[in-house]
C-alpha cells in the first residue's frame, strides 16, 4: 500500500563524511554517495569524495572502485561484468537510474550523487535488496512449456520472423532499472509484477515453440499484476538495453482484450 510519510530513518543526512583530493590535483570531480549501514542506527548519509579524474577512468563504476580501493574500503555496491551485460551495477546517478559501468562521468554535471535503486530495501550502501523482485520475475514462470513431443531431431525450430519476436526482450539483464523508476510499482510493488517481469512473461508469451499461451495470459489478467501499469513510460526510458517494456505490457493488454471476442 502507498506510504505518505516516510519513517523517520529514511531520511538522508546531506552532511556526511568529506574525502579531500591530493593537493596537486588538477582535475577533480566530486561524488556524493549514499551510505547506509544496517549495523549503525545513525540515519543514511551522503559522504562527499574528490577524485582527480587525470588518475581515474571515464565511467562512473570506474570512480566507486576507485574510491573503494584508495580511499574508502567500506563503500559497498555490485559490480561485476564491467561491460553493461550482467546488469549488477544498476543505481541512480544524478537522478536517474541507469548502469554505473556504462555511465560516463563527463555526462553529469557538477557533482556526481548516486544513490540505490529508488524504493528498494537497502542491504547496505548502493546495494538494494532484489529479493521482491526475482520472486515476481520466477512467477512468470521464465521458461518454455511444451506439452507437444520434442521433434525426432530434437530441437524446436521456429521462423526467423518468429525469432525476431522474442530476440529483443530476450535481452533483459533483470537490472531493475526499469521496474524501480515506474511509481506504479513503487506504490503497489506487493501486487502490480512491474515491467521488467512483464517484459519477461511476454517473452514467452509470443514464442512460437510455447504451449502455455493460454495459462500465462490466465495468470497476468489481474487489476493489480498487470493492468496497475498506466502507461507512464519511465521504464522504456530507464532501459539501458533500449527495450520497450511499456510496449510489451500494451501488447498483453491487447491479447488480453483480443480474446475476449
Amino acid at each position: 500500500m502507498a506510504e505518505f510519510s516516510l519513517p523517520a530513518n529514511s531520511r538522508v543526512n546531506k552532511d556526511g563524511r568529506v574525502f579531500k583530493a591530493a593537493a596537486n590535483a588538477r582535475n577533480s570531480r566530486v561524488f556524493k554517495i549514499y551510505r547506509f549501514d544496517p549495523d549503525d542506527t545513525a540515519n543514511p548519509r551522503l559522504d562527499s569524495y574528490e577524485i582527480d579524474m587525470d588518475d581515474c577512468g571515464p565511467m562512473v563504476l570506474d570512480a566507486l572502485i576507485k574510491i573503494k580501493n584508495e580511499i574508502d574500503p567500506t563503500l559497498t555496491f555490485r559490480r561485476s561484468c564491467r561491460e553493461g551485460i550482467c546488469g549488477s551495477c544498476a543505481m541512480n546517478i544524478d537522478g536517474r537510474n541507469g548502469l554505473a559501468c556504462v555511465s560516463a562521468c563527463a555526462d553529469v554535471k557538477g557533482a556526481v550523487k548516486i544513490y540505490p535503486l529508488p524504493h528498494m530495501p537497502v542491504i547496505k550502501d548502493l546495494v538494494p535488496d532484489l529479493t521482491h523482485f526475482y520472486a515476481q520475475y520466477a512467477s512468470v514462470k521464465p521458461w518454455l512449456q511444451t506439452r507437444t513431443p520434442a521433434p525426432l531431431a530434437g530441437e524446436r525450430l521456429q521462423s526467423k520472423d518468429d525469432q525476431a519476436k522474442v530476440d529483443g526482450p530476450s535481452t533483459c539483464i533483470l537490472c531493475a532499472c526499469c521496474s524501480t523508476s515506474c511509481p506504479s510499482y513503487w506504490w503497489n510493488s506487493e501486487r502490480y509484477l512491474g515491467p521488467a517481469a512483464l517484459l519477461a512473461a511476454y517473452r514467452w508469451i509470443v514464442d512460437s515453440r510455447d504451449d502455455a499461451t493460454g495459462e500465462r495470459l490466465d495468470y497476468l489478467e489481474d487489476p493489480f499484476r498487470l493492468y496497475r501499469c498506466h502507461t507512464i513510460m519511465n521504464c522504456t526510458e530507464a532501459c539501458p538495453k533500449d527495450l520497450n517494456p511499456a510496449k510489451a505490457i500494451g501488447q498483453i493488454k491487447q491479447m488480453l482484450a483480443e480474446r475476449q471476442h
